[in-house]
């Protein structure tokens, strides 16, 4: 079974492999990092996780049974009990609902963890993958957007319905 886990610094090396292994797949729906990514990745992570201790963002990996790194599941922008959803999976790991699971399971996190109340997403309209899974997880369009210039859609969800509530005191 698979378990997101917050990013922490021996994540590294793997989430490294894991980009680059998946660097092509991405880059056919999503612009594509550059070379400039990869050789300062360790220095990228570290500002990220520096972002992460102030509470700006929140990083996850998803992990497999035996550790190795499915994909990325990430809240930015943390800010007014909002954030911003992004996400990619492992080509390897792609079209079994492994993306849907992520991000329902990372709504919770969001919500009870992070005391969130909102999240937001996009994605351009050919990526027919992640707008599926943006339905299938309770967002809604709210807006068009252009990425690269290419055309996008923007997306809401409230995590109302994720929110643990306290239960009430037994009547006596």
């Amino acid at each position: 079974m698979p378990e997101i886990q917050l990013l922490r610094p021996g994540h590294i090396p793997a989430l490294l492999d894991f980009e680059l292994e998946n660097r092509a797949y991405f880059a056919a729906s999503i612009s594509d990092r550059g070379d400039d990514y990869f050789a300062h990745f360790d220095e990228r992570l570290h500002a990220l996780l520096a972002e992460q201790d102030a509470g700006i963002c929140y990083f996850h990996v998803i992990a497999g049974p035996k550790g190795e790194i499915l994909g990325r599941v990430n809240l930015v922008d943390a800010a007014d009990g909002e954030a911003e959803l992004g996400y990619r999976i492992a080509e390897r790991a792609a079209g079994a609902g492994l993306a849907s699971w992520a991000v329902r399971e990372l709504c919770g996190i969001a919500a009870n963890s992070y005391g969130l109340t909102d999240l937001r997403a996009a994605t351009t309209l050919d990526n027919k993958a992640s707008r599926a899974v943006l339905a299938r997880s309770g967002f809604e369009v709210v807006g068009e957007s252009e990425f690269g210039g290419r055309p996008g859609l923007t997306f809401h969800r409230s995590l109302a319905e994720f929110a643990v509530r306290p239960s009430a005191p037994a009547v006596p």
